[in-house]
């Protein structure tokens, strides 16, 4: 029987050290006030509904909010001027599992998406959004509800970062309880899904969450999952295979194999989250908080200002 959800207190899981989370805290602030200014609100919170004024057309500013009838009055462009939504609810999925502790160089998968996590928790909670926390790894699973301020988002982020790693001899799959998540997100809400994306059946009621609230999937890319070496022989453990296996990359029938993997794993990889910009991508060797950065640059909508 799979272990039920449950929230918990303080002391119930460790903390990561107040000095990774000084270091995450003070990168992110630094990049608010350079290169994540402005790119944040406009790719996450977008525009609220509600209609505050019309306003001078500026040079940059999305032609779908002209208002044509002021404009046509006044002989110059006018756009629409809505009232942001003040606060949103970022709901973070970490699915922890054993296929997450590869890493062919100085960090794994797990290490590049938990600095991730940590980074967009802090940063959405610079913004004063609500930062909830679903950890799901094989055997166990606990839910943190979504809270507002600095001192509550360090903790989430505190549990997340010092949650050891699941036993690379256990379970291979974690449970994620998507009824319960569904209940927990409310409409609008954003869910951040951190996993390895190996392929499998759709999560139950996937497409009817995607309606109601946006969806990103959060992923980490090792050089090997991009291209093997060549020509080297290696045994490895698999944890998802629960077995040793023996490559050699020298070989065609491996090299074909890894090519049709890859391609499988992308094939779902779309398939979980069709939009482009729904589907976050981080280099294992590369700088996470400058993934991150390009990720909203190239992301933000077209025509919007900060």
């Amino acid at each position: 029987m799979p272990p039920a959800s449950r929230q918990t207190d303080d002391s119930a899981l460790p903390t990561a050290s107040r000095a990774v989370l000084r270091r995450l805290e003070w990168r992110v602030q630094h990049a608010v006030s350079t290169a994540l200014a402005g790119n944040y609100r406009s790719v996450f919170r977008g525009k609220g509904m509600e209609f505050d004024q019309v306003v001078k057309y500026q040079w940059g500013d999305d032609l779908r909010d002209i208002d044509w009838n002021v404009t046509a009055r006044l002989g110059e462009p006018y756009r629409k001027k809505f009232v942001e939504e003040r606060e949103l609810s970022l709901i973070f999925v970490f699915e922890d599992t054993p296929a997450l502790q590869f890493g062919s160089g100085e960090r794994s998968k797990r290490d590049v998406l938990m600095e991730l996590a940590g980074l967009l928790m802090l940063l959405g909670s610079l913004n004063r959004d609500r930062i909830g926390l679903f950890y799901c790894a094989p055997g166990e699973s606990w839910f943190q509800r979504p809270q507002a301020g600095r001192k509550a988002t360090l903790r989430t982020a505190a549990r997340l970062l010092g949650q050891p790693a699941p036993a690379l001899d256990g379970a291979a799959e974690a449970e994620i309880p998507w009824r319960m998540i569904r209940r927990s997100a409310t409409s609008g809400s954003v869910i951040l899904w951190f996993g390895a994306f190996l392929p499998a059946d759709l999560p139950p009621g996937w497409r009817v969450l995607q309606q109601r609230c946006r969806t990103i999937g959060v992923r980490a890319d090792d050089a090997w999952d991009l291209a093997l070496p060549r020509n080297t022989r290696l045994s490895a453990y698999d944890p998802v295979a629960g077995r040793v296996v023996n490559l050699d990359t020298g070989s065609h029938a491996t090299q074909a194999a890894h090519a049709r993997w890859k391609t499988w794993r992308e094939v779902w990889f779309e398939k979980l989250f069709p939009a482009a910009d729904a589907r976050m991508k981080v280099d294992s060797d590369g700088d996470t908080l400058q993934t991150l950065v390009r990720h909203f640059q190239q992301q933000r909508p077209a025509g919007r200002r900060a």
